[in-house]
């Protein structure tokens, strides 16, 4: 399977990126514009400050443009998130409402490791 499967590497991964980097981005704008039924965070509170990290990290996430900087902050962001929001509610993501913030939290480790991919700007830029 993994070789019928393994033509698509780059390109999968890029739609993951991609994707990922629009829901990422979507939590943002809506933290910071009401966007999508969401309500504005007031400035400069603590949530206000993950609208705009979520905003400038998704968008360059999905771009592709210095991804693997972009995706260690968004790591580091929803590390934060899950300990300040879901951690307090119970111990284990189940519990808590914090898969989401889990699951992203090591997706974006791995695309700060891994780098762009295909389809980025990165790429076009030359960098891997």
């Amino acid at each position: 399977m993994k070789k019928l499967l393994s033509r698509f590497d780059g390109p999968a991964y890029a739609a993951m990126r991609i994707v990922l980097a629009f829901l990422y981005w979507s939590h943002g704008v809506r933290w910071l514009f009401g966007m999508f039924g969401g309500r504005p965070a007031p400035m400069f509170t603590l949530i206000w400050f993950a609208g705009v990290i979520e905003t400038v990290a998704g968008t360059l996430m999905g771009l592709g443009l210095w991804t693997s900087c972009a995706a260690f902050v968004a790591s580091g962001e929803m590390a934060v998130a899950y300990f300040r929001a879901h951690f307090p509610r119970g111990v284990m993501p189940i519990q808590n409402g914090g898969e989401i913030a889990v699951a992203l939290c090591f997706v974006f480790l791995y695309i700060a490791a891994h780098g762009s991919g295909a389809f980025s700007i990165d790429r076009l830029r030359g960098k891997k």
